[in-house]
């Protein structure tokens, strides 16, 4: 008899708290109430984006290509070898000329000792004045040769140098003119490279809004549905007499972004004209099944309001919605773990947020 009342205790207990345990916990959350505030707009421009260096790499030197090293669409660094001309007559040039500085090196050497020499008993009369012009002649040829050989030899280095044709800065190779074993002439263009880490970006803006801007700033600029950071650097003068624009260059880095050439960007300012609008600490606009929402609070639960943000700014964004209202009560901290009609517990509940 006592098992029987034991086991009932404790299938009872094991119930309570099987039920205590499904009971929904209410979300912890803290709320401001929205505020009616003067805002400017923000009026979005379309501008286009262009890498800031393109550049055709031609060939400094002739000859038949030996090697390529790249290919369309292939990303290379500063100075990496794109090509390299046949030089094997000039490596044999360029032998015989060193071979030729060595023996000048030595010539010069043996006429300097005589030359020392015949000044030492130039000065005791022990030798003709003939001999000794001649031991100077002979020394003065013999450093003119030296001279005109390193120059020779120099030249000759040069062009070996130019038989490399190397990256003139990081970026992509867009086009390929060359082939293997094809004649170069000086001159001729072998690829056309892209610096797709820097770029420009050009707006054109009315000039109501150029007047706002300022020569260095950062600017946040949307390109393919990211923000990058841009420097305004140049506004020009003289626009589209038509439309009443001027354009106006940005220059930003793309890093390791990828970025086409002549890619669309947006960049939003403020209208000079002031309306009134609902502002809330932008912490409370979140996203929700792919849309832009608050949470509001009636009768102690979550209530979902979708919202169309006019603009942020600061730490505020300027918002509105049907069955917005000022003074509302918003979620903005907590509101990551609420979902419609979930039990909420507010924070702060004091007399502003009632």
């Amino acid at each position: 008899m006592i098992k029987k009342i034991s086991l009932v205790l404790v299938s009872t207990f094991l119930m309570f708290s099987n039920l205590n345990a499904a009971a929904p916990q209410a979300a912890l959350v803290e709320t401001q109430p929205l505020k009616k505030q003067e805002i400017n707009d923000l009026q979005e421009f379309v501008g286009t984006v262009n890498f800031d260096k393109k550049s055709k790499i031609a060939s400094e030197s002739s000859g038949v290509v030996k090697k390529i090293s790249f290919e369309v669409g292939q990303k290379v660094k500063k100075d990496e070898v794109l090509v390299q001309i046949d030089s094997d007559i000039l490596d044999a040039q360029i032998k015989a000329s060193q071979a030729a500085v060595n023996m000048y090196e030595v010539q010069l050497k043996n006429a300097k000792k005589n030359y020392d020499r015949y000044s030492a008993l130039i000065e005791k009369n022990s030798i003709s004045q003939k001999v000794f012009d001649d031991a100077k002649v002979e020394y003065d040829v013999a450093n003119e040769n030296l001279i005109s050989s390193k120059a020779k030899l120099n030249e000759l280095t040069i062009q070996k140098f130019k038989k490399v044709i190397k990256a003139p800065y990081s970026g992509v190779i867009v086009e390929k003119n060359i082939n293997l074993n094809e004649w170069l002439d000086i001159g001729s263009q072998i690829a056309t490279i892209v610096n797709t880490e820097e770029l420009e970006i050009v707006f054109n803006l009315p000039i109501s809004f150029i007047g706002g801007l300022k020569s260095g700033d950062d600017y946040d600029i949307n390109i393919s549905d990211e923000i990058i950071k841009a420097k305004l650097y140049a506004a020009i003068p003289s626009g589209d007499k038509l439309t009443r624009t001027f354009p106006v260059r940005f220059k930003a880095e793309a890093g390791d972004k990828f970025i086409f050439d002549g890619a669309s960007a947006k960049i939003n300012f403020a209208k000079e004209t002031k309306n009134i609008a609902l502002v809330i600490n932008r912490d409370a606009v979140i996203k929700r099944f792919n849309m832009d929402v608050v949470f509001t609070i009636a009768n102690d639960k979550a209530v979902m309001i979708p919202v169309k943000v006019i603009t942020y700014f600061g730490l505020n964004a300027a918002i509105m919605a049907e069955g917005l209202a000022e003074g509302m009560p918003i979620v903005t901290k907590g509101n990551e773990r609420v979902f419609p009609d979930m039990a909420v517990k507010v924070l702060n509940n004091n007399t502003e947020n009632k």
